[in-house]
């Protein structure tokens, strides 16, 4: 169900993302190709159908993808993801979900949902850079999932092993695809070593 995407690559370029001199341009450029690295690790085993072409020589059976791909980003660091996914996937259909954390529960809470139809037909990925305690990821599935989403991933950059146990434990059925398995949460819930605050360096807001 875990799965994390060792490829050089992804590590180089994470790398810039995590030093803190990196520009608000250069960590948006960085998400956006790594996103879409991702993204074709975590598309291979989408269903397909056999179609028949003709090529310029003769007719031929090949496969094409079956089912719609949604990508649901949670607000606001997930939109970072969006772009780098619709580059390899241009016939992607983009929901969003929206989640504010009660200061005194600390519990998520839902302030935007639109989805496309029909998502129980769908390859539902769900979006969002960090992986810390796992709540917003938690809130976020059980939305999709009471949207009629069946076939869900959930897409990461970086994760630690409390977010990970959670959505292990509460949704056994998602798939979690990350960039890099992180050390821990320190006592401000931050992930260590992390990229500090992702929706902040994406839109230049700190």
């Amino acid at each position: 169900m875990l799965h994390v995407l060792n490829h050089p690559l992804i590590t180089h370029k994470l790398s810039l993302m995590r030093d803190a001199k990196t520009t608000t341009k250069d960590f948006r450029e960085n998400l956006d190709e790594i996103a879409g690295l991702m993204a074709y690790e975590v598309t291979r085993d989408l269903p397909t159908k056999d179609v028949e072409v003709e090529t310029p020589i003769c007719k031929t059976v090949t496969q094409q993808i079956s089912k719609e791909i949604v990508l649901v980003p949670i607000l606001r660091a997930g939109l970072g993801m969006v772009n780098g996914i619709l580059e390899l996937i241009p016939t992607a259909k983009i929901g969003h979900v929206g989640l504010y954390r009660d200061e005194e529960t600390l519990l998520p809470h839902e302030y935007f949902g639109k989805y496309p139809k029909n998502l129980q037909d769908a390859v539902v990925m769900v979006v969002d850079p960090m992986l810390a305690t796992g709540g917003s990821a938690d809130a976020a599935l059980t939305l999709v999932k009471a949207k009629g989403a069946k076939q869900i991933k959930l897409i990461c950059l970086v994760g630690v092993p409390e977010g990970i146990a959670l959505i292990e434990k509460k949704h056994p059925d998602v798939d979690i695809y990350l960039a890099s398995q992180d050390e821990r949460l320190n006592e401000n819930g931050y992930i260590v070593p992390g990229l500090g605050d992702a929706g902040d360096r994406i839109f230049g807001t700190k």
